[in-house]
């Protein structure tokens, strides 16, 4: 993806400065260029319906049974949902304060807007139309959840894919265990057609920028950078601000000693950008080095490597908010609030490996009506902040187990 992204910002920033405006540009991006950006980006779309659905699915059907969900459960979830919130609340914040996006010509914008329209015109359509107010609220809960799959409802997606997980859980029929294993199994072929496609992401990332600097030139290098740290920011308030306040206040411990005890799974989290990967480590960091209990650190780990992601929520909400601050696109307060809540809920259904989170990203642009080919800007970079993002979301997952625990002790020592 960095070698994509180097050639395709150079040629473009050299046609910049050479050719401007030359009749054969058009040409090459219309025929070439565009035109393969379009095939990634509808790859991708193809496959994050089934994605998110699985995914949401067996995140709620794996915790078990209603008796884990009544205790370590649903506090496992409350908690989940409340640093999620601060995640996101803190992001979006950060992002509109300083808005890395903004200060671009709007003219060119514009003008890029209005082509990348032209060629996402099936998936940009139904934002315009997208309901307000309390229909849109009525409407997250789907009618028709095969017509909501296939106009991109993500919300209602969700809804239903909650609704099912939970349906697996009250049901413990043979056919039930069958049915949560097919869908498993979905989740597991969906996600090897995206590691696929994920292979096909140096040659977009290349035809993105280049399309990008050939019209934006430098301006776009500045803009990058500022995202770049923009989203630093954020992961880092949230990791050095918000844990270790999670840390002393609810579960009772030494900031400094869990953050020297979670070391190594915070190292292995950096080096794979794969929370799947790294939950062998946060479980043994989790017994051997925190001493939590087995039975609470392997419920909430396993279950936080898909259903907390921290990290990713934050990073979703920055991107989505950079990109139409790029494009000029002005989200209003409920546009916002779906975007917050759409990067909550993606990152309880967001896969823990690497650029899991670049479908979900790519379908909220084309929902709040922000071109998805920009997600070209920001494929060069993905893998340094995807590595970034894991490691907030493993410490994550560990804090919860942290603060889960604290509560279990107490419970057993007054029983």
């Amino acid at each position: 993806m960095l070698i994509g992204f180097v050639i395709g910002l150079t040629g473009g920033l050299i046609v910049h400065m050479v050719a401007p405006g030359a009749p054969w540009l058009e040409t090459f991006t219309t025929y070439i260029t565009q035109p393969i950006g379009q095939i990634f980006l509808r790859l991708l779309f193809m496959l994050v319906i089934p994605l998110l659905f699985s995914a949401l699915v067996m995140g709620i059907a794996e915790m078990g049974d209603i008796g884990a969900l009544k205790r370590i459960g649903v506090k496992t979830l409350a908690i989940t949902v409340v640093v999620s919130t601060i995640a996101v609340l803190l992001a979006l914040t950060v992002v509109n304060l300083l808005k890395p996006g903004s200060g671009v010509d709007p003219a060119l914008a514009q003008i890029l807007l209005a082509d990348a329209r032209d060629g996402a015109q099936a998936i940009v359509a139904g934002g315009k139309e997208a309901p307000t107010g309390i229909d849109a609220l009525v409407n997250i809960i789907p009618s028709n959840v095969v017509t909501a799959m296939s106009s991109n409802d993500i919300l209602a997606v969700m809804f239903f894919a909650l609704m099912f997980g939970i349906g697996l859980l009250l049901v413990e029929t043979p056919a039930a265990q069958q049915l949560q294993r097919a869908i498993e199994g979905i989740f597991d072929v969906t996600m090897r057609l995206i590691g696929i496609v994920i292979r096909l992401a140096p040659i977009a990332v290349a035809c993105f920028m280049f399309n990008l600097a050939a019209i934006f030139g430098w301006d776009l290098l500045a803009r990058l950078g500022a995202y770049v740290g923009v989203v630093l920011l954020a992961l880092g308030l949230q990791m050095f601000v918000v844990y270790p306040l999670m840390i002393r206040l609810a579960a009772g411990m030494s900031p400094v000693s869990f953050f020297r005890g979670i070391q190594e799974a915070m190292v292995m989290a950096f080096s794979t950008a794969s929370s799947n990967a790294t939950l062998p480590t946060a479980l043994r960091v989790a017994e051997n080095n925190l001493h939590l209990p087995p039975r609470v650190s392997r419920f909430v780990l396993t279950i936080g490597a898909t259903a907390n992601q921290n990290g990713t929520a934050m990073f979703e909400g920055i991107t989505v908010l950079f990109l139409a601050q790029f494009f000029g696109v002005d989200l209003t307060l409920a546009q916002q609030a779906m975007v917050l809540l759409i990067c909550i809920l993606g990152g309880i259904g967001t896969a823990g490996v690497p650029a899991g989170s670049l479908p979900v990203i790519a379908l909220i642009l084309g929902m709040v009506g922000v071109p998805p080919e920009g997600i070209g800007l920001v494929l060069g970079v993905d893998r340094f902040l995807d590595m970034c993002r894991t490691t907030l979301n493993v410490t994550g997952d560990l804090t919860i187990a942290a603060v889960v625990a604290r509560g279990e002790t107490t419970e057993q020592q007054l029983a």
